[in-house]
């Protein structure tokens, strides 16, 4: 069977089914030429390629060498492109040409991880909401024509993922984030100088969600609201509300839909106490992105670890997407700095990606061994 035939017969319904349509584009080849890792790999192995993107030459060459075919990114910027001035990230042509880029260097871009026009006028319900929204729906819609149909977008207004430190020691000398609740009481408010409460955002995010999901079912594309990071009640005057399992639960159902749905971070998860492979059963078929991590502590005070070093049986997460039919993109995430690497962009190093990617394809052998036969 190849892979187009597995995931037209995944066992999951409803936004599953949509989602491996979606995906289908990504191709396939006869069983009897696929390589040990094709047969065994279900779901779509990426890299990151927030740095420089595609011009990333040796992310792209580890890419090509390790055998990872997906990209996961942000559209990159319409100058760097070459496009006209005037011409906006969320236009047509920025995407044909981002998809373009990529599949020069013999990678299918995937998911759009950060997306454009949507930012902290529609999270915070500052002035401009209203356009920021039109825009990002004229995006899915644009982005639905290129053919990439997975949206990991967060409501993290402002901060982002935020750690304390960004040099904290772990194995063998390498570098890892990490976070204590006790260096984050006292910061400084946020620019706005005012403190949002966990009802505003609430407020705002249904506000966003009434208004995106419909078009997001008419344009066939997945949104995936990643967690909080850390998921702590607030960050500088902003509450953060994406904290829990329950929580997350209570997001997707403001606006119930085959499209609405979640990225399966386990890092996060691990972080709010979550046990990892029941929360994949809990929301199988309601998450179409996974971030595979680990992490040491609580959510007061964490690090990030090695991907065989942390808190979770990554194992039996591995095996849960087995058994449950996953059969989306999936990216190692937040790995360690290693020797020989400087710092200067923290958890996104070339050389733990390849651990990473090393241990998950191990791990994706066995459980597939185990689940599949």
């Amino acid at each position: 069977m190849n892979r187009r035939n597995f995931i037209n017969t995944s066992v999951l319904a409803g936004s599953s089914v949509l989602a491996s349509g979606a995906l289908a584009s990504c191709g396939g080849k006869p069983k009897s030429k696929l390589s040990k890792s094709e047969r065994t790999e279900k779901m779509q192995v990426a890299f990151d390629f927030f740095s420089r993107g595609p011009y990333n030459a040796p992310k792209v060459q580890m890419a090509k060498e390790l055998g990872v075919k997906y990209a996961v990114a942000g559209v990159l910027n319409p100058r760097q492109l070459g496009l006209p001035e005037g011409t906006n990230s969320w236009d047509l042509e920025s995407l044909q040409a981002t998809v373009k880029a990529y599949e020069e260097q013999g990678l299918r871009f995937c998911v759009v991880e950060g997306p454009p026009t949507l930012g902290s006028r529609t999270k915070l319900a500052l002035e401009g909401r209203d356009e920021e929204i039109s825009n990002f729906i004229k995006f899915m819609h644009n982005l639905s024509k290129v053919g990439v149909k997975v949206i990991c977008y967060n409501w993290m207004p402002e901060i982002g993922w935020f750690r304390t430190t960004n040099e904290r020691e772990s194995r063998g000398g390498s570098l890892v984030t990490g976070f204590d609740i006790e260096d984050a009481t006292n910061l400084p408010i946020n620019r706005l100088e005012r403190e949002f409460s966990a009802d505003e955002m609430w407020a705002n995010l249904d506000y966003f969600m009434k208004a995106v999901v419909p078009e997001a079912e008419k344009a066939g594309v997945l949104l995936a609201l990643h967690p909080d990071d850390p998921p702590i009640p607030m960050v500088r005057g902003i509450s953060r509300i994406l904290t829990s399992a329950d929580n997350l639960e209570r997001a997707i159902n403001l606006y119930k839909s085959h499209v609405n749905g979640l990225t399966l971070c386990q890092g996060c998860c691990a972080t709010m106490g979550e046990d990892i492979p029941a929360t994949i059963k809990r929301f199988a078929g309601r998450f179409f992105f996974v971030h595979f991590r680990d992490v040491k502590g609580t959510r007061n005070n964490f690090e990030e670890v090695w991907h065989d070093d942390g808190i979770t049986n990554m194992y039996a997460a591995m095996k849960t997407y087995y058994e449950i039919g996953f059969d989306g993109p999936i990216r190692p995430d937040h790995v360690p700095t290693m020797v020989g690497e400087d710092n200067s962009n923290p958890s996104y190093g070339l050389l733990g990606n390849l651990f990473a990617i090393g241990y998950m394809r191990g791990l994706m052998e066995a459980a597939d061994e185990e689940v599949n036969g």
